[in-house]
């Protein structure tokens, strides 16, 4: 459309101002003229009531998440910044990314998985995964000094966010890591890869889990998060506070270690409806 022609070199220009990437350029530029071309109109004449029509347009067609709020933004950046329409901004609202409970395996189902693991030190690192509660990325980088076995603490250094924290050292845990260290003799990381100065690279570790769930015949996917997820999970189960779990997971906000609950079968069906509560009489109702 000739008339984007001029608003479109604005656009750039402003965002070449606040130094946005080449891609995020285009990115901008096609999503508010794809909302042009929509309506027929050169979107400087387009208010919020086609935003809104507009957005309902892209849920229908069923558009991801992120490719929903790629338009938002490049729509907030038009009318917000190229237009100076700012009152229009906070009412060009983000989609809300679905949050997909997760896949928690039970405990016989993580004795099976294990047990089908041929590498030992594949093992113990899912092993360590799921007893200490660790991400991909905290398992390989554990170094042997990590492992306090005279406070029975496991140290993450540097986890998620840049944040250190510690982690219960299973006795049953602190077993096989002994045994693997006998036969392996790692001498700084845990679980080095290939080259000894470097840890494992994480993608083995996925791959290690991918070839197990196969091999042990399990119908639910299996990460190392995963293990995370089931680790958490069954700790609520057992009764462990809430804020336990949290502080053992290193989340910052403890809604993300609530979900768990949604999840936690043992909690879920052990917990009174209201409805055990009311009094009736001998009779049935009919």
């Amino acid at each position: 459309m000739a008339e984007m022609n001029p608003l479109r070199r604005r656009m750039i220009e402003d965002m070449q101002v606040r130094n946005l990437s080449p891609v995020t350029q285009r990115c901008y530029v096609y999503a508010v003229a794809k909302f042009a071309r929509h309506f027929s109109r050169s979107p400087d004449r387009l208010g919020l009531a086609e935003i809104r029509a507009y957005q309902i347009h892209l849920a229908a067609a069923g558009t991801s998440w992120a490719g929903f709020n790629v338009a938002v933004c490049a729509l907030r950046f038009f009318y917000g910044v190229t237009l100076g329409r700012t009152a229009m901004v906070e009412r060009i609202p983000y989609a809300r990314k679905r949050r997909q409970l997760p896949v928690i395996l039970s405990a016989e189902e993580v004795t099976q998985f294990l047990a089908v693991v041929p590498s030992p030190k594949h093992r113990t690192a899912l092993m360590t995964a799921y007893a200490a509660g660790l991400r991909v990325s905290e398992v390989v980088r554990l170094k042997i000094t990590d492992i306090d076995s005279g406070r029975m603490l496991i140290r993450v250094e540097q986890g998620k966010g840049g944040r250190d924290r510690y982690i219960m050292l299973s006795s049953q845990l602190l077993v096989v890591l002994r045994a693997y260290w006998r036969e392996a003799r790692p001498t700084q990381w845990l679980f080095p890869g290939q080259d000894e100065s470097r840890p494992l690279d994480a993608s083995v570790l996925q791959w290690a889990c991918r070839n197990a769930r196969a091999a042990a015949k399990l119908g639910k996917p299996v990460t190392v998060h995963t293990l995370r997820h089931s680790f958490a999970t069954h700790l609520l189960e057992a009764g462990t506070d809430i804020r336990t779990i949290q502080a053992l997971l290193g989340h910052r906000d403890l809604s993300t270690t609530a979900r768990y609950t949604q999840v936690a079968a043992t909690t879920i069906g052990n917990t009174t409806s209201p409805f055990d509560r009311l009094k009736f009489g001998r009779a049935s109702p009919a």
